[in-house]
């Protein structure tokens, strides 16, 4: 039973791997020939709920913040996620960083798209979060989506790594502690 428990994380922990080379390499929700793996596509909806969440949230603390806000609880959600999950050492913490890392990579993208504005946003007549922000700087808008993406993938990566390293881990532990003294 034990080995199949470990087989069935590291086949999640594959399958990560593949949305991993999706985000890298193909990620492009501007694009509308873009069609994301369903995991991807479903990820990308909560988030997006999560991120509109975060303005009803941040309204309270002005115009500006409130702009950031969406964004923001994109990233402390999962993130939150993460620090109650990293407490207890658990191997799904590699789920739960992924989801993290997805998320700086989706907020990468908004970032990028603020001097062009080609991303639908849910309604007619919004105002891009990115382009407000950065409407004195649009020319920074390339430099840090690049950061935010970089960083969303090396989490991600990691946290697969870490995921894996933790089921092994729970796995000869397991195993080890099943034999007599």
């Amino acid at each position: 039973m034990k080995q199949t428990l470990l087989i069935l994380k590291l086949l999640l922990f594959t399958y990560l791997l593949y949305l991993l080379y999706i985000l890298f390499a193909e990620y492009d929700p501007t694009s509308a020939s873009f069609r994301p793996p369903f995991v991807i596509w479903v990820t990308d909806w909560m988030n997006l709920y999560i991120h509109e969440a975060g303005h009803l949230i941040f309204k309270i603390f002005g115009r500006t913040i409130y702009f950031f806000g969406g964004s923001l609880t994109q990233i402390l959600i999962p993130l939150a996620l993460v620090l109650v999950i990293a407490r207890q050492r658990n191997w799904y913490i590699g789920a739960a960083g992924f989801w993290l890392g997805e998320n700086f990579v989706n907020v990468s993208v908004y970032i990028k798209d603020a001097p062009f504005r080609e991303l639908r946003l849910i309604g007619r007549g919004l105002i891009h979060d990115w382009n407000w922000l950065l409407s004195n700087n649009l020319d920074i808008a390339e430099p840090l989506a690049s950061i935010v993406f970089i960083t969303g993938i090396f989490v991600c990566a990691a946290s697969i790594v870490i995921g894996i390293i933790l089921s092994i881990r729970d796995f000869k532990w397991y195993d080890e502690s099943a034999l007599p003294d």
